[in-house]
């Protein structure tokens, strides 16, 4: 083991420069623990290429060594799935320092950025051309778009956008021998057989390490208007997205659900934030853009909520007049799960179902998972457009912090069992890392792992990269 230590060093040393092959404790030890503090792990080092040459380098070093790779872009993964095990065998293969922006195409509304660039940088980098990236979320300043591929991120903008998968033309592929496979095709129609891309998008670094990729931009809106509506229940916000959707079409970006105990806990510790319509039990959050010159989504917006008013369908609404107003009010929502990990324990779902069963499922878990866990809070929040909850449930008041989370594995299964008999998935947008791999065991068909686990023997046949993510052991 130390003879090939020591050879791994070298080969590393020579591939990237020895000042950026971390080894000190102090110096990888941002690298080895999740965000949340959930997941910890070692590391042999902590290698940080400037391009993709050097991670072909890197990666042909550790394949001939047998040693396993754990990718890494911002480090802001919600299910642990870029932290390595306590082995302290793998490296860790930190992205940040490539984040150039290749090429810009606008006649082809494209962009060709590396994997460790920031999100927010990736949208600015748009912005500068007059375009927009469409992907937006919370993590947006410190989440990386290699990040973001590899977990087919969601964020508020899915219900006109559509998943990190539908936003990607082409990408580039560090393999598991070390060859790069360049797909940086910035194509809107290409049948040349299998679209090879969507095989590493979402497969969280257990195929290949994305290097880069081609991401579609779009124009940018010259109108925006937001607003937060008052609801009695979660089937009359269902109602009134659908009203919307006839009023307003495809100019609806975002549709945000949360319930009242979710906003109180998310102005509990952000006391400067408004609250506008008090006194409801659902709130939904609408943020709607027009690229017209002339459009006035604000006066069309106003009618439809209007309508909405005098239908009953809607208790009481606001809309931002300013953009800091509107800021604020997307500041409600995006706060909420930073005040929930302040405010103590929680166990936390990232589910989705059809839309129209959604209200469904909140009865059916409310009942069962009260009478499993009594005094249970439940912090309901998400992307009621595209039928993602974040299904998060806080401890009764005055349990101890060890013995709610020793329900976990419990409440775990009863909302999972009812998101599958609602036609749902029980990994929606954060992908599955090490926190839900016994969970897809459970879920998926037999099929459905026979194939996925074909394709990881046939593309990473020595198990190097990512190891105990998604699946338990590599095959």
């Amino acid at each position: 083991m130390t003879d090939i230590r020591a050879t791994l060093r070298a080969r590393l040393d020579a591939a990237v420069g020895s000042d950026q092959v971390l080894t000190a404790a102090p110096d990888v030890a941002p690298y080895v623990t999740d965000w949340r503090g959930r997941y910890h792990g070692r590391a042999f080092a902590v290698v940080r290429p400037a391009d993709t040459e050097q991670v072909s380098n890197v990666v042909r070093a550790c394949a001939d060594l047998g040693v396993p790779i754990v990718p890494q872009g911002g480090n802001t993964g919600q299910c642990g799935g870029a932290t390595p095990d306590e082995r302290g065998n793998a490296i860790v293969l930190a992205l940040s320092r490539m984040s150039r922006v290749r090429a810009v195409d606008r006649a082809n509304a494209t962009l060709t950025v590396e994997a460790g660039m920031p999100l927010a940088l990736v949208q600015e980098a748009a912005a500068n051309e007059g375009l927009m990236f469409p992907l937006s979320l919370a993590a947006e300043g410190s989440c990386t778009i290699g990040g973001n591929l590899s977990t087919n991120a969601g964020g508020h903008a899915v219900l006109r956008f559509g998943n990190t998968r539908d936003l990607v033309l082409g990408i580039e592929v560090v393999l598991a021998d070390g060859r790069i496979w360049d797909g940086l095709r910035g194509l809107r129609k290409d049948n040349t057989g299998y679209d090879l891309k969507h095989l590493f998008i979402g497969a969280e670094g257990t195929l290949g390490v994305v290097t880069a990729a081609v991401l579609k931009l779009y124009p940018a809106p010259r109108a925006r208007a937001t607003a937060l509506a008052a609801v009695a229940d979660v089937t009359t916000a269902i109602r009134l997205l659908l009203d919307l959707k006839q009023a307003l079409g495809d100019r609806i970006t975002g549709f945000e659900l949360m319930s009242a105990y979710s906003l109180a806990l998310s102005r509990k510790y952000h006391p400067a934030l408004p609250d506008p319509c008090p006194g409801s039990a659902w709130y939904t959050l609408i943020q709607v853009d027009d690229n017209a010159p002339d459009g006035d989504v604000s006066a069309q917006l106003e009618r439809a909520l209007q309508e909405g008013l005098e239908s009953a369908i809607m208790t009481d609404a606001t809309i931002a007049q300013s953009s800091d107003q509107a800021r604020a009010l997307w500041a409600l929502r995006e706060n909420i799960a930073e005040a929930q990990r302040r405010d103590g324990p929680n166990i936390k779902h990232d589910i989705s179902v059809p839309v129209s069963a959604i209200p469904r499922f909140l009865d059916d878990a409310a009942r069962e998972l009260g009478a499993a866990v009594p005094g249970l809070r439940f912090v309901t929040f998400g992307h009621l457009g595209d039928g993602n909850l974040h299904y998060n449930l806080a401890a009764p008041e005055g349990i101890e912090p060890e013995s709610f989370l020793g329900n976990t594995a419990r409440v775990n299964h009863i909302v999972y069992d009812l998101v599958a008999a609602h036609g749902g998935s029980m990994s929606a947008e954060h992908g599955i890392g090490q926190q839900k791999r016994e969970e897809l065991v459970r879920y998926k068909s037999a099929v459905e792992l026979d194939l996925m686990r074909a394709v990881k023997s046939a593309l990473d046949p020595a198990g190097i990269f990512n190891p105990g993510k998604i699946f338990s052991a590599a095959p």
